[in-house]
């Protein structure tokens, strides 16, 4: 955009944010359940979290899906356009780092911005911590270890086959760490 393009610092556009585009729970794409941000509310929210502190997107990722109790999983396609979007309004800076990661950091007119929405950031706020606590089912860093140590043996047994040898000292492994869980 050039500097005649940049809409009102409070206009967001259509499609910059939408919670469509995130992952909700296993089935993708929310199957009914309704937004989980209206518009605006993603951009106040990665707003806050860099008010916290300067963040790559992976982190702001990760931070959204902790916040709303893994419920929700922005995908990069969501997270990374509302950051573009934030740079091109002047509210967030951008750092390179090494190997090209992005480090996102909020702008003073980002600070004024976040200030001057704070009741409707704290309403979005309160509206995830009660859609988290009313989740059951264990918490995602559990989902998330379960799928990786399922994942870890189906590709191990896919990639090449394992001797009697191997099977136990696998099953040893697992059985090891299941004790491990169950002594905690």
């Amino acid at each position: 955009m050039s500097g005649q393009d940049v809409p009102d610092r409070s206009e967001v556009p259509a499609g910059w944010d939408c919670p469509r585009g995130g992952r909700r729970g296993r089935g993708g794409g929310g199957g009914g359940r309704g937004r989980m941000f209206d518009n605006g509310d993603l951009r106040l929210i990665i707003m806050s979290l860099l008010s916290d502190r300067p963040r790559h997107g992976y982190e702001i990722i990760k931070a959204l899906e902790e916040r709303v109790g893994g419920g929700y999983s922005p995908s990069p396609g969501v997270v990374y356009p509302t950051l573009t979007l934030l740079e091109e309004l002047g509210q967030a800076s951008v750092m390179e780092e090494r190997a090209g990661r992005k480090l996102y950091t909020l702008t003073p007119d980002g600070h004024a911005a976040l200030a001057a929405s704070q009741p409707v950031v704290e309403a979005i706020l309160a509206r995830l911590e009660i859609g988290a606590a009313s989740r059951s089912g264990p918490p995602p860093q559990m989902v998330r270890a379960m799928e990786n140590l399922a994942a870890a043996v189906r590709l191990r047994l896919q990639a090449r086959a394992a001797n009697e040898t191997q099977i136990r000292a696998m099953a040893a492994a697992i059985d090891a760490a299941a004790r491990a869980v169950e002594d905690l």
